[in-house]
């Protein structure tokens, strides 16, 4: 069972399910294989509660959340405190894939944005998208390569969320990562052989331009994507990040894409005593509602 959310954005409640034509947002407070910086688990909160302070309208994308009907925020999934992180990511990991049975996301319209957490969060939406859609494109935002077979005894673990997800990618299937600056050399050689790996605005703007309008996308956001000066709030920050501008022209090019899912991870809000990091990734969730919900 979904606790019933502290915060419902006045959007209403859909039964504790996802719903045809909804868009949902879940969150998923978990950190615990975290290897540096722990807090992520409170960023699902921090983001709901600045969400009153944030206009719904967004000048870069002339459109406002009011104009977009059927939003409805779910809540946390169940995570236990059992000091067994593997036990407690499965926990809140199994009652999201409960959420997904038997649902059609495709026939059905069904978007959801996952807010986390650290970026492990990601395998059960990703994983649900990646089952729903054949030709589905996976566009990972990060810092980090997550190309790892494991990390620290964890087999489903922050720095293994790529490498967790291609498990269940298909012949339609396509990654493509950007902003990756931290990594082993397996892994970037890994990236190289696959030609998964923007190295410049300008070659990763265009790959986004040369996606047909209808394929399916779905959006994974490491926030550690952006540079530490507008995102110190977050568990493993690395120098030389992008800023929201890039962001904001990725949003416009998403306007004309089909957007069917998106997940947005590793705030830690305490790392971040003014507020501005969950202040930034509200906004950044507000420009990914936007253009979910007008595509």
């Amino acid at each position: 069972m979904l606790k019933a959310p502290k915060v419902s954005f006045e959007w209403g409640e859909p039964g504790q399910e996802f719903v045809a034509g909804g868009i949902h947002l879940i969150g998923f407070e978990f950190d615990g294989t975290a290897c540096f910086r722990k807090g992520t688990r409170f960023g699902p909160e921090a983001i709901r509660n600045v969400v009153y302070g944030i206009e719904g309208y967004s000048p870069y994308l002339d459109l406002d959340l009011e104009n977009v009907s059927d939003i409805y925020d779910l809540g946390n999934l169940p995570v236990g405190h059992s000091g067994d992180a593997d036990a407690d990511w499965k926990q809140a990991t199994d009652a999201f894939f409960d959420l997904a049975k038997d649902k059609n996301f495709k026939k059905d319209n069904i978007r959801v944005i996952t807010l986390g957490g650290e970026h492990s969060i990601s395998y059960a939406p990703i994983k649900t998208y990646l089952d729903n859609f054949d030709d589905l494109v996976l566009v990972h935002l990060d810092a980090h390569a997550d190309l790892r077979d494991g990390y620290e005894g964890h087999h489903f673990s922050h720095a293994s969320i790529m490498r967790r997800s291609l498990d269940h990618f298909r012949k339609g299937h396509e990654l493509i990562q950007y902003g990756i600056r931290s990594g082993t050399k397996e892994e970037y050689d890994e990236m190289k052989e696959r030609k998964s790996l923007m190295t410049s605005r300008e070659q990763f703007f265009n790959k986004i331009e040369s996606i047909p309008n209808d394929r399916p996308i779905y959006l994974t956001l490491d926030l550690d994507f952006f540079d530490p000066a507008y995102m110190p709030g977050t568990g493993t920050p690395e120098a030389g990040g992008e800023d929201f501008h890039c962001f904001i022209k990725l949003m416009k090019m998403f306007r004309h894409k089909n957007i069917v899912g998106a997940d947005i991870t590793e705030l830690a809000p305490e790392l971040d005593p003014s507020n501005n990091s969950s202040v930034f990734a509200c906004k950044v969730l507000r420009e990914i509602m936007l253009v979910i919900g007008n595509g």
